[in-house]
């Protein structure tokens, strides 16, 4: 096992160390966004080796706990790194903590996909075209044609539809189906513009998906949808990080702030 790399400074990214890393080898790498997946996650990364020649596969781990990933594993799999936040924040601080790393690495651009085993890997590709097509904001999307979705929750389908997503669209002028959906794939280009500014501690739970396919429209950047497939188990427990009437309604409350245009930097500033 290689000896860790502390990075991340709490203001570009959070603190992080960096558990397993090889060099770079392809021009994208897809990164998942994994805490306390278990062999859900080892059976997600075994099928994403398939991709290998399409993107370097980056693993950023929240801090898990239950020990389902290792250096060995890593190799195991072809994985080119895995990240482990050490610092403060939730999903927004591991995307920081995994552009921080692609854009020092060189990557022209990340794809970024759950842990949790919900979605079609088989759209991986077709992420990669998009960026090599020159698209700088590529949102996965279920419910445009030749998108999939099976055993969603009446409530989540609901808030994605009559809410989320039409709250979104009218903040950016873009009409998008299905935003919160974590499958989405952003160019070099879009990460470091400083005016969209993604490098902020602000932030560091839920809101930068948000903010970014709010700005990416605003600051006129190519934006388009593909089409995704999603399935939740059919029995037991839905697979979600957000639990509970606190959890949602903070949710809620950020989609709210960056609709407003909370974190917006004016432009020129």
């Amino acid at each position: 096992m290689t000896s860790p790399e502390l990075r991340g400074d709490g203001l570009r990214a959070p603190a992080y160390r960096v558990d397993w890393q090889r060099p770079r080898n392809q021009r994208w790498a897809i990164c998942v966004f994994v805490i306390n997946e278990g062999e859900q996650i080892r059976k997600q990364l075994r099928a994403m080796q398939t991709y290998g020649a399409l993107a370097d596969l980056i693993v950023a781990d929240g801090g898990s706990t239950d020990g389902s990933l290792d250096a060995s594993f890593m190799q195991e799999v072809g994985a080119t790194a895995l990240l482990v936040k050490t610092g403060a924040g939730r999903l927004s601080a591991q995307m920081r903590m995994a552009a921080d790393y692609c854009m020092a690495e060189g990557y022209d651009g990340i794809i970024v996909i759950d842990g949790n085993g919900k979605d079609g890997l088989d759209a991986i590709p077709s992420f990669v075209e998009a960026l090599e097509g020159g698209w700088d904001h590529v949102q996965g999307s279920r419910f445009i044609p030749g998108g999939h979705h099976e055993n969603t929750p009446l409530t989540r389908y609901l808030a994605v539809r009559l809410l989320h997503a039409p709250l979104i669209s009218l903040a950016s002028g873009f009409h998008y189906t299905d935003t919160t959906n974590g499958f989405r794939a952003y160019h070099r280009r879009l990460l470091l513009d400083p005016e969209i500014a993604v490098f902020r501690p602000c932030f560091d739970r839920y809101q930068l998906h948000y903010h970014l396919a709010i700005e990416a429209v605003k600051r006129q950047f190519r934006v388009k949808e593909i089409p995704v497939s999603r399935v939740y188990p059919a029995t037991g427990k839905t697979p979600t990080k957000i639990k509970g009437f606190g959890a949602r309604f903070a949710v809620l409350s950020q989609l709210c702030d960056v609709c407003r245009g909370k974190y917006r930097v004016e432009k020129g500033r």
